[in-house]
């Protein structure tokens, strides 16, 4: 008698194939809000990141006569003189958090010999030659150099923040692919090309900041080799100078 019972409550193969497939439907319609809420996390954190960041830029700017910083490298070595405004102290780390968007997971680099790009499965905020960040400040124009094109860098590296002519549109501190362009939020697989070209990520969507002080998400326009050589056209909600 008892094991009839257990026997009438046993699933059959068919009822556990039906589960497994209803399970496999749960699953698939679940993932992509998953993903989407791991998405949305990640650029809120690095939408904090990038506030705290511009502040501290800001607070460097007052104390520097209103002048943005200029080094030989500004879009990188910026972090060193804000450091302090940002509660940090002592060497640069891959620890500093405030400096480390959630989604660097990997980066592409230019070897600078041929102009190819690169792609590396390693954050760009573990990498001691970026000074460990993820954010780049818009100061290429210091850069001495011009490319082959005979395009001279933009940005505002040196200038007052008070002769910016558009704030609201003109980028400070963003994610260093919306220099090249490329996206860590929306990442897609790069076009093959042939050697010494770049492969295009036109729209490729970055976190930025602007020197108004606001944060948003914004598509990156894609002309030719890095972003800094020109200002995008009509329909984008950035510029990286006021030429």
């Amino acid at each position: 008698m008892n094991a009839t019972l257990k026997l009438d409550k046993a699933f059959t193969l068919v009822e556990m194939l039906v589960m497994m497939a209803v399970i496999g439907i749960l699953a698939g319609l679940l993932l992509p809000a998953l993903n989407a809420a791991k998405g949305n996390a990640r650029r809120t954190t690095c939408l904090d990141n990038l506030k705290q960041i511009n502040a501290g830029i800001r607070m460097y700017c007052d104390d520097a006569s209103d002048v943005a910083p200029g080094s030989k490298v500004p879009w990188i070595l910026y972090k060193e003189r804000i450091k302090d405004y940002v509660g940090l102290k002592g060497s640069s780390s891959a620890s500093d958090r405030i400096f480390a968007c959630p989604a660097d997971t990997f980066h592409y680099y230019d070897t600078q010999t041929n102009g190819s790009l690169f792609f590396t499965n390693a954050p760009l905020h573990e990498n001691k030659r970026y000074d460990y960040t993820s954010y780049w400040f818009n100061g290429f124009n210091l850069h001495a150099t011009n490319n082959d094109r005979g395009q001279s860098w933009l940005g505002i590296g040196g200038l007052k923040l008070s002769s910016v002519k558009e704030p609201s549109r003109t980028l400070l501190v963003a994610e260093a692919p919306a220099f090249f362009p490329f996206s860590w939020h929306e990442p897609a697989t790069p076009p093959e090309v042939p050697p010494g070209e770049w492969p295009s990520f036109n729209d490729a969507k970055d976190m930025a900041s602007f020197v108004d002080g606001h944060v948003s998400y914004i598509k990156i326009y894609f002309e030719y080799a890095m972003a800094p050589f020109y200002n995008p056209p009509a329909g984008y909600d950035y510029k990286l100078s006021d030429d």
